[in-house]
């Protein structure tokens, strides 16, 4: 805890705004954090789940803009949060700035207290209190379905309707990891009501647990699958963007968690951690990751198409927010419903 501590201090010290008459080249481009970011030795090493396709191009703004090299490494969000535990108890000092969902069920042993200046502009959910991780895009949950195999006039108009639709037994998914969908219905609901409807959705439709919600919003615009029984709308709306014929609608409730950034106890690169979180949280680097169809946690973005937020804004919105010890009850909750035995 002493060197949480340490860091902490590190990353808090000091004021980062620009002086009194300068214009930075760009608002994140904070002179003062350049330069102690160029101070550690240009290079940063990152550990993150979105797909390189979106993620190459969006780093190689940051390594033109600063001159950093950025180290990039790609995992699944499960094998990513199992890695940074087991390195940081070997006392691993091998990544800087993790970027993922949900980063907030990381322990506070592993998050420093950081704040890029950026993080003022977001909408209120997307910062932690606490100041150990901040919402870079908003993973709203969502139903979503194939445009060519499903006509819109026949899709639910709630989760209880899902019951009529037993000729999509067997042609409908979900992502294994949906906990917080499943503590989104909990909310909404009631946790007895909620189980029961989800269970008989289960025992009715038959749903195919598979991994990887950009995996699953693929296999639904390629038509394996109808209908997602819920999928991340970004990933939904990525797909249709490339062309799939996939679209999602709206229900009641509407889970919101975030694709989130941290920063390592134990980096060997802070204060460039520091400015890389400035840019994801920045105008310029939300703006940049909606054209493959991220939904924005800065207000002053619009979204990619600019009615998504529109449409979404239309139901219940809810917000959980859990630790990790009530994560994996829920998780388990989930693998007892769709995974029975």
């Amino acid at each position: 805890m002493k060197a949480a501590s340490k860091l902490a201090a590190c990353l808090l010290a000091g004021s980062f705004a620009a002086p009194a008459g300068a214009q930075a080249p760009r608002p994140w481009l904070v002179p003062e954090m350049l330069s102690a970011a160029k101070s550690e030795g240009n290079t940063l090493t990152i550990y993150a789940s979105m797909n390189e396709e979106e993620a190459l191009p969006y780093w190689s703004v940051f390594q033109e803009a600063t001159g950093i090299k950025v180290n990039f490494l790609r995992m699944s969000d499960s094998t990513l949060r199992a890695r940074v535990a087991i390195e940081h108890r070997a006392r691993q000092r091998s990544w800087d700035l993790v970027a993922t969902n949900l980063v907030n069920h990381l322990s506070n042993e592993i998050l420093a207290q950081f704040d890029p200046p950026q993080a003022a502009e977001l909408i209120p959910q997307a910062r932690d209190p606490n100041r150990r991780w901040y919402g870079v895009t908003g993973n709203y949950n969502a139903p979503a379905y194939n445009t060519n195999l499903i006509k819109a006039a026949e899709l639910p108009r709630s989760y209880e309707e899902f019951l009529d639709r037993k000729q999509w037994a067997g042609k409908i998914a979900i992502d294994a990891t949906d906990s917080e969908w499943l503590i989104g219905i909990f909310m909404h609901y009631g946790e007895e009501r909620g189980k029961k409807l989800v269970r008989d959705i289960v025992t009715v439709l038959k749903p195919v647990v598979i991994d990887g919600h950009l995996n699953l919003a693929r296999q639904v615009g390629a038509g394996e699958y109808w209908v997602a029984l819920n999928n991340y709308v970004p990933l939904t709306v990525n797909v249709k963007l490339a062309g799939g014929p996939t679209d999602f609608w709206a229900l009641d409730p509407v889970t919101l968690a975030f694709g989130s950034i941290g920063i390592n106890t134990q980096a060997p690169h802070p204060k460039t951690a520091l400015l890389a979180a400035n840019f994801m949280l920045s105008q310029e680097g939300q703006t940049f990751l909606t054209k493959k169809g991220r939904l924005p946690s800065r207000p002053d973005v619009a979204s990619n198409p600019p009615d998504v937020m529109d449409v979404l804004r239309q139901k219940k919105i809810v917000v959980p927010v859990t630790s990790a010890n009530e994560q994996r009850k829920m998780q388990q909750t989930f693998n007892e419903i769709f995974r029975p035995r």
